[in-house]
């Protein structure tokens, strides 16, 4: 089809595109850059399952952005990714340490525990981010046939509460956890943001810092749907093609997951998208800092704000805008910018902000 002949379709819009908010980078549609990838992937017959050329072509890009070896597994989704990549790290009586606030221990719906076979030893932490201190409050019993074995130290970068590890703390953590035979798996949901905000290739936090398998996010940062699952250390894991069906990860029409991650990846739109999104969350706290009576709760350090205000103005805002909160009880809620966040929207979120807390 050609611009003067486009396709028809029975579908109807269903909502307002002229609604904004502020909930989850999640909400955001796909990049125009990416719906493009899309259509140029349609058409003909390619090979299922992964037996096509736009994923051929992925394992070309992803090592020049990780390790020379790195190989990429499509998937569905966030929590497919971590439940595979997961499984690929234990044994059937493996545990893996993580921080209590980890998304694989609050936002996963116990998919793995329940559907990896797997335990999760969880550690408090002040700000989302392990330490070989912390690590060390579960990594232990690994003879003891009464305790699930601990085989993998899983960090989330950037964390849960928007905060980053720095290259050297994670260098940090791959070496403690590998001297106690334990493998590193990172969550990479927004990764991009991450090396964004500490303007570093993504190799330099991930495969150069040690860690052997990575959750690769898309979706989160312009892409239709779909991740990846990034062996760094093909000595880690073993029969991931198989984990991936058994996991229910495989996609039979792959090139439409592949050719997204190749428009994130073939260039710079992944980190355009990115900077653009931490951006937005730097001028939204910036003017979040001027409103009395607000208090920004942990540092701005990608794409997240996260904030305590008055529970009967969140209330109010919420009729106005979209977010979440993140402690009810505490007031406390968090506030995500997306990569077509503009600078209109938060701006009119702040006066918005304003407004409620002068009521």
């Amino acid at each position: 089809m050609t611009p003067a002949n486009p396709p028809k379709t029975d579908a109807k819009r269903h909502h307002d595109p002229e609604i904004r908010g502020f909930a989850s980078d999640n909400y955001a549609g796909a990049h125009p850059e990416v719906l493009a990838a899309h259509a140029l992937a349609n058409g003909g017959h390619q090979g299922a399952y992964g037996e096509d050329d736009y994923t051929a072509h992925l394992q070309q890009l992803v090592p020049g952005h990780l390790r020379a070896s790195a190989g990429a597994f499509p998937v569905f989704n966030g929590t497919g990714a971590n439940v595979t990549a997961l499984q690929a790290l234990t044994d059937r009586w493996g545990a893996v340490i993580c921080a209590q606030s980890a998304h694989i221990n609050v936002d996963e719906c116990g998919a793995p525990e329940r559907v990896g076979g797997l335990k999760l030893l969880t550690v408090p932490t002040p700000d989302g981010k392990l330490t070989p201190e912390l690590i060390d409050r579960e990594a232990f019993g690994w003879d003891d046939e009464h305790r699930a074995m601990p085989q993998v130290v899983s960090i989330t970068q950037n964390t849960e509460l928007g905060t980053l590890y720095t290259p050297e703390e994670i260098r940090a953590i791959c070496d403690h956890a590998h001297e106690r035979g334990m493998k590193v798996h990172l969550d990479g949901a927004r990764l991009a943001n991450a090396a964004a905000s500490l303007d570093v290739p993504m190799r330099t936090f991930t495969s150069q810092a040690g860690v052997d398998v990575l959750s690769l996010g898309g979706t989160k940062n312009g892409m239709l749907f779909g991740e990846a699952v990034v062996v760094l250390n093909p000595d880690a894991v073993s029969h991931m093609k198989h984990l991936r069906k058994l996991s229910m990860q495989l996609a039979s029409k792959m090139r439409f997951v592949s050719v997204q991650l190749e428009a994130l990846l073939a260039k710079d739109l992944w980190l355009r998208n990115a900077r653009h999104a931490n951006e937005m969350a730097q001028r939204l706290a910036e003017g979040v800092r001027a409103v009395h009576g607000v208090e920004i709760l942990h540092e701005v350090q990608a794409n997240a704000v996260f904030a305590r205000l008055p529970h009967d103005v969140s209330r109010r805002l919420m009729d106005r805008y979209r977010f979440y909160f993140w402690d009810e009880a505490a007031g406390d809620v968090r506030w995500m910018c997306a990569f077509d966040t503009t600078e209109d929207d938060v701006d009119s979120f702040l006066a918005a902000l304003k407004e409620e807390m002068a009521r």
